[in-house]
Formats: structure tokens, C-alpha cells, sequence
């Protein structure tokens, strides 16, 4: 089984320019989520939003083509891709040559589907989240290519909700502490959206600082604001991918705080071309529209 350890974080490497799918490597699911106490099915639904910046590739005459590309990556696959593995798997396309667009993006996504349902059966993997969740079959991976042409379409935009930064609170805990968050007694029920830019964890192989902005939108007892901030803040020793810190967050939320609904979306900023938006709900909805921040 794929470990962090034995990803490409931290090691030497040698940097291919041309195509090879072998590059990506997956790392599965089922090790952090037993952590946090999931196995089986799973109490929510969702996606891992990715968006690439440095994407390119040869056409037929050797003349270089760049795109930016969006992937979204169903929560519901086994398997993550470690973030530098990704890198270098798109930097391999550089000198690669493709007919047209749509061949790039139909070699994105078979090598990105294979990689992430890699050694599982996927059918039954659909239906057992379909039957907990009463929902459709989640979608398979998705794969969106901008040409130059529509760049000056890309919007800038904050999360919208309440800022929990506007609250003075003292933090001392430097690991998750779910032991913090709890509702306002004999309150109430509520519907409302909380924001912070405050959430930080370390990449776990490296120790390197990953920083996000983090909404949380639920409805039943109102959530203690201070706390949650604190609990938020917890994470800044913390060593844990991207989508790992948003399902702890999410499952302790659903845990102590016992909402009625409850969505999870985090925007990390970017590295090494690559930004990640890890996204988890409760029920079905649409995914939320994956625009940057000003500071990815």
C-alpha cells in the first residue's frame, strides 16, 4: 500500500517532460478516515476541487499550448493523489505532443480515474455510498481545460458568511482539540454560515505550512462562535493532507455539535502550480463553484 513516506514529498527529483501516467501516486483514504472513525459507509457526501496552473503541452508541429485546468476528484474514490506526484505527472506533458485539446483532457482524465480507484472495485464502492446517503452515484472524475482565450474569465471571490475572525479569543491548543466545540445551551435552532481564513496544518511528510480559508454552513443548535474559532486554530501543528483536515473537521463538528445539515468547504493556497478545495456535505447539493481567492 502507497504511504506519504514513499510518495515524492521531500525527495530529490528528477523532473520528466515527457508524458508518463506512471508518475501519479495515490495514496488511500481508509487509514486517516479509520482515524476519525469511518469505515463503511460514508455520512457525507462531496468532492476534492483541484485547480492546475501549469498546464502545457505540445500540438502536432511542436508549438507549445497552455491551459489552466479544474479536476474534481469524488470523495467517494478510495484513493487521494499525493500533490507533487500531480505536479510532476502534468509537467510531464510539456514536451508531449497531442492532437488537440480534447485528447489532453480525455489522457487527464483516464489516468486520474484509474489512479484514484486504483486495486478496488468501483461499482460497489458507488452503490454502498448511493445506499447510505440515499443519493445518486456519484460522478466520475471531471476534468475542465481553459485556453488562454477565456483566462480573463476566471473570477476572484471571498467565501461568503460570518467571519469568525472578528472574534478576540485566546488560543492555546496547537493540535485538534474537538473537545472544544459544543452548542449554545437552550438556544434557538439556526441556519447560518461561518468563515475563517485562521485554518493551518502542515503537510505531513515535510512539515510545510498549508494555509486556508474554511466555511462552515449548518442548521440546528447554534454552534459556540469563540470556540469553533479556537478548535479552527488547533490545527496549526497539526500534519495532515488537505482532505484528511477537512474530514476531521467535519466529523467532529457532526459529532459534538449534532447538527441538523452540515457542509465543510475549505480553499488551501497554492503550491507548486496546484491549489486543493476539499469539500463535504452532509446532503446532496450541488458543488460549490470552484473560484480561487485572492490568495491562491
Amino acid at each position: 500500500m502507497n504511504s506519504p513516506q514513499h510518495s515524492p514529498l521531500g525527495q530529490t527529483t528528477v523532473y520528466l517532460d515527457q508524458y508518463d501516467a506512471a508518475l501519479l501516486f495515490p495514496i488511500a483514504r481508509a487509514i486517516k478516515r479509520a482515524e476519525i472513525g469511518l469505515s463503511g459507509a460514508l455520512p457525507f457526501l462531496g468532492a476534492d476541487m483541484w485547480s492546475a496552473f501549469e498546464l502545457s503541452w505540445l500540438n502536432l508541429r511542436g508549438k507549445p499550448q497552455v491551459a489552466l485546468a479544474h479536476f474534481t476528484v469524488p470523495c467517494e474514490t478510495p484513493n487521494i493523489i499525493e500533490s507533487k506526484s500531480f505536479k510532476l505527472y502534468l509537467n510531464s506533458f510539456n514536451n508531449s505532443r497531442f492532437a488537440d485539446v480534447d485528447a489532453v483532457k480525455a489522457r487527464l482524465r483516464a489516468d486520474l480515474s484509474e489512479a484514484v480507484w486504483r486495486a478496488v472495485d468501483k461499482h460497489a464502492s458507488h452503490a454502498a455510498a448511493a445506499s447510505a446517503l440515499d443519493a445518486s452515484a456519484p460522478p466520475s472524475i471531471g476534468v475542465t481545460l481553459l485556453l488562454p482565450e477565456l483566462f480573463d474569465r476566471e473570477p476572484i471571490q471571498e467565501l461568503d458568511g460570518l467571519s469568525l475572525d472578528r472574534l478576540d479569543v485566546e488560543c492555546t491548543h496547537t493540535t485538534p482539540a474537538p473537545q472544544l466545540l459544543r452548542v449554545v445551551p437552550d438556544e434557538a435552532p439556526v441556519s447560518e454560515v461561518l468563515v475563517s481564513n485562521l485554518l493551518k496544518s502542515n503537510c505531513p511528510v515535510t512539515g510545510q505550512p498549508d494555509w486556508a480559508s474554511v466555511q462552515i454552513s449548518y442548521s440546528g443548535a447554534p454552534i459556540d462562535q469563540e470556540r469553533l474559532l479556537q478548535y479552527l486554530v488547533s490545527f496549526c501543528n497539526h500534519n495532515e493532507f488537505h482532505e484528511q483536515c477537512v474530514e476531521r473537521i467535519f466529523m467532529d463538528l457532526w459529532a459534538r455539535c449534532q447538527p441538523t445539515r452540515l457542509a465543510v468547504y475549505a480553499r488551501y493556497t497554492r503550491r507548486g502550480g496546484l491549489d486543493i478545495n476539499p469539500f463535504r456535505t452532509s446532503y446532496a447539493q450541488a458543488l460549490p463553484a470552484n473560484v480561487r481567492m485572492a490568495r491562491q
